[in-house]
């Protein structure tokens, strides 16, 4: 027999009455144990679908009580939603309570997750989606290292399944210096070619080639977002962003962005605009703060043209660079400053996702003093996170929702957006929501 410390749920006189007249429950006691795999068998009206709600309170008993790991969880001074992190339940039909919103659907939990872009843990990534149910995964080189396209596919479909909510997969295949799936010759012939590389080929036309090439390759994957093009516009070969860019002036860069973006969305494939508001000659924020000395007229004139055709053409995604950028605000890094934001959304009328470049980049830590920048990112004006440390960036913006730091409000908007673009028919997102 086993002992009270072996038991994961325990029912007592557990009643649930529809009205007056309609018992679905009648007193039902059950045990089960850890590692036990319990079956419940009976006729259309009998009560197995209202009492497996009522074990995970998605139905509130009329009387007795349910107790998850000792807890009695029908204590109305439990935390539930604390308790339900880790009990699951998988409909058999999309099931949403009707009489409440989208978001109230949501525990305030899945929210928080929802902002996430998370780099693709190297340990354990199943677990992680069932436990934290990311927005998305970011996925490095090191992800399909010496892997077959086979492996991937099913790594990233079961990512997807465990999901309530499909995820992002996310990669930034660029061509040339930065390629994360195209190096592994089991996923292609040869890396992609730098934009200027592919350029000097055939034009625009090969532009827009290369890019259905690139898009062909990561769906067949199941990858759903490409971060790139990339925007900024640079001409100095001695510039650290050069060698990823267009490497023309700002109205060249501005008609590649415009087509690798049309193509995108041709086929059906999120792309981001990077790097917000434009990195010019700055050094590399991976090794440390890069300041931005530049007037705003330079913007207007150059930096900002790829981006405005890039928006104009409807990307869905704009990255944000960690530079401080003098001109706009030179107290904060682009990406936890709400002024460069405001200039993204007011200035250039952009409503879709705005994400941060990685977190962990040495710019941020060496602006904060180590201090967890998610609040920050999320009240600058911020919807998703690119996150390298998975664990402490969802505790600490979980934490600064829950002590008001951030407004519920203001998750609220950041969510409303990313289930937007994950309904949107026009990207192959729709595993959907339904």
């Amino acid at each position: 027999m086993a002992t009270p410390a072996n038991h994961l749920i325990e029912v007592q006189g557990l009643v649930k009455k529809f009205g007056p007249e309609i018992t679905a429950l009648d007193h039902v006691n059950l045990t089960i144990d850890k590692g036990q795999v319990v079956v419940i068998v009976g006729p259309s009206g009998s009560g197995k679908s209202t009492l497996l709600r009522s074990l995970n309170l998605l139905e509130v008993p009329t009387e007795g009580s349910v107790i998850f790991e000792g807890v009695d969880i029908t204590d109305k001074k439990i935390n539930l939603d604390q308790h339900r992190q880790k009990m699951g339940m998988v409909f058999q039909h999309f099931n949403l309570f009707p009489h409440k919103t989208v978001l109230e659907n949501m525990t305030l939990e899945e929210k928080v997750a929802q902002v996430f872009l998370f780099r693709c843990p190297s340990e354990n990534a199943l677990a992680a989606v069932q436990t934290y149910q990311p927005g998305g995964f970011m996925l490095f080189a090191k992800d399909f290292d010496g892997k077959t396209a086979e492996q991937i596919r099913t790594e990233l479909e079961s990512y997807q399944q465990a999901s309530k909510i499909p995820m992002f997969l996310a990669v930034d295949e660029e061509g040339g210096t930065v390629v994360r799936v195209s190096r592994n010759a089991n996923l292609a012939p040869k890396p992609f070619q730098s934009p200027q590389q592919v350029f000097q080929s055939g034009g625009v036309q090969a532009i827009v080639d290369d890019t259905v090439q690139k898009t062909q390759l990561l769906q067949s994957l199941g990858l759903n977002v490409n971060l790139a093009p990339v925007a900024d516009v640079s001409t100095n070969p001695a510039d650290f962003m050069y060698a990823r860019t267009f490497g023309q002036g700002a109205a060249e860069t501005a008609d590649y962005v415009k087509n690798s973006v049309a193509t995108y969305n041709q086929q059906r494939m999120a792309c981001a605009l990077k790097h917000f508001p434009g990195y010019g000659n700055n050094v590399d924020t991976h090794t440390g703060i890069a300041v931005d000395h530049r007037p705003y007229e330079t913007f207007m004139e150059s930096d900002f043209l790829p981006f405005a055709a890039g928006i104009e053409e409807g990307a869905p995604m704009v990255l944000v660079s960690h530079n401080i950028v003098n001109c706009m605000d030179s107290e904060h890094p682009a990406s936890l400053s709400p002024e460069v934001h405001r200039v993204l959304r007011e200035d250039l009328g952009f409503t879709g996702l705005i994400l941060t470049d990685d977190l962990s980049m040495e710019a941020i830590p060496a602006y904060t003093g180590g201090e967890n920048p998610c609040a920050a990112a999320i009240n600058a004006g911020n919807d998703l996170l690119l996150s390298s440390d998975l664990q402490a960036d969802y505790n600490a913006l979980l934490a600064a929702v829950q002590d008001g730091t951030v407004t519920e409000e203001r998750l609220d908007e950041s969510v409303l957006r990313i289930l937007a673009m994950k309904c949107c028919t026009q990207y192959q997102l729709e595993r959907v929501v339904g």
